[in-house]
């Protein structure tokens, strides 16, 4: 994941235009992703796809012909979605269309103009102190005209038409906690789900923020009903502890896994209400969409003083950081797709566990690793009602224990799913 990321990391991408082309190619390489391209001009909801921006080369020269700022040096110097600009001014007037952080005299900020047409530069404290009064000569190469609006999904069809909504932004240029971690994540989750038996369908979708999310729900209202689960990636990469923030209702499926997950992780975690405000996940959750997605992220966005600035680099993200996020969305999905609710077939007392050998699968005699309190919590509550996620959080035992000890009761016959056939004696 760290080098995806660093290959990734030096590309100007933006909610529209080749660098996201560019991106979404290399995912390629490791996904069957599919690219979908949406013209601009089409009406989605309340927005309206934009016009495609290309970004080429960009600079401020001293009279001396020297470029104070350069894009080629980092592509966070220029405003993304910068209209194209050539001429000479004055210090005082090109101070008008520059970005700096004064607290931060080292760092570049990260700054945007998508709907309304502009243009800028952003620059550390230090070159913006440095530059004279003198006549600048200012390039931007853009283009700003008709085109599309690209995204990449993959869809890993699973045993059930279900869906289980895996999405991340991939948008921002040069910011690799923001934006490169969660692509990382998202697709190396992908990789681990092709090799596994799945009850749950995915699909995975890699867009530009807030627009895409919002485009692909447009043009996809038919799926809506068939996504049952939902996780919004970002920020995965940074030295924080998780958090896991919780869908609009706040008590799905989801969102009981992720904090049981995360309950019985063992490292520092934190969880968070829902907010109207944040990544996609606030358009999965607009009230006329209504998904159950919950969003996961180490230091949550604007927390942290690397947001959207140069120093969101490299050196911010850390490959155990990424490991420890992967852990934990493969255990979340693996609790959706396990969570069966099932039946004791013998609900008059406890079964007698000795003369079905079951004793000699507890404390650690076999691969099966099953605990005795974790197969009476499982005999007590199967009784239809209770899903084995229910079982986990009402006995405080981790849901893998939970799980491994409905797996030996049912083939022990002492368990049965819900919905199971039973044939009678007249057949």
């Amino acid at each position: 994941m760290y080098r995806l990321i660093s290959q990734l990391y030096p590309i100007c991408r933006s909610i529209t235009g080749d660098g996201l082309r560019q991106t979404l190619r290399i995912l390629q390489t490791h996904i069957p992703l599919e690219m979908r391209e949406v013209p601009t001009g089409t009406q989605v909801f309340d927005w309206t796809v934009p016009k495609e921006w290309n970004i080429r080369d960009a600079y401020v020269k001293n009279s001396k012909g020297e470029r104070v700022i350069d894009f080629g040096k980092s592509n966070l110097h220029v405003v993304n979605y910068s209209i194209p600009v050539q001429g000479r001014i004055s210090l005082s007037e090109l101070k008008e269309h520059l970005f700096a952080i004064p607290e931060r005299p080292d760092w570049i900020p990260y700054r945007t103009s998508y709907y309304k047409e502009s243009w800028g530069f952003c620059l550390s404290q230090r070159q913006l102190e440095a530059l004279t009064e003198d006549e600048y000569e200012i390039n931007i190469d853009s283009t700003l005209k008709d085109g599309h609006l690209t995204y990449g999904e993959y869809f890993l069809p699973g045993n059930t038409p279900d869906e289980v909504l895996i999405s991340c932004h991939a948008c921002h240029p040069s910011l690799c906690n923001d934006n490169l971690s969660g692509i990382a994540l998202a697709v190396w989750l992908a990789k681990h789900l092709r090799g596994l038996t799945r009850h749950y369908s995915y699909r995975f979708l890699f867009i530009p923020g807030t627009i895409g999310a919002i485009t692909w729900l447009a043009l996809n209202e038919d799926k809506l009903p068939r996504i049952k689960h939902g996780l919004v990636l970002s920020g995965v990469g940074d030295a924080g502890k998780l958090h896991y923030k919780k869908s609009r209702q706040g008590s799905e499926e989801i969102d009981r896994a992720a904090a049981h997950v995360l309950q019985h992780s063992g490292n520092p975690y934190e969880l968070l209400e829902f907010s109207p405000y944040g990544y996609d996940e606030r358009q999965y959750c607009s009230p006329g969409i209504n998904l159950a997605v919950g969003r996961l992220s180490c230091t949550p966005h604007g927390t942290f003083p690397e947001y959207h600035t140069s120093a969101d680099n490299l050196e911010f993200v850390y490959p155990d950081k990424l490991r420890e996020s992967l852990a934990v969305c493969l255990e979340i999905l693996l609790v959706l797709e396990n969570n069966g609710t099932f039946v004791n077939v013998s609900p008059k007392c406890e079964p007698q566990l000795g003369k079905r050998g079951l004793y000699r699968m507890i404390g650690g005699e076999s691969d099966a690793g099953v605990t005795e309190m974790a197969m009476l919590w499982v005999l007590n509550l199967s009784d239809g009602r209770h899903s084995l996620l229910d079982i986990a959080e009402r006995s405080g035992i981790r849901f893998e224990s939970i799980h491994k000890a409905a797996n030996a009761l049912r083939e022990h016959r002492l368990l049965r799913e819900k919905f199971e056939f039973v044939p009678t004696a007249a057949g």
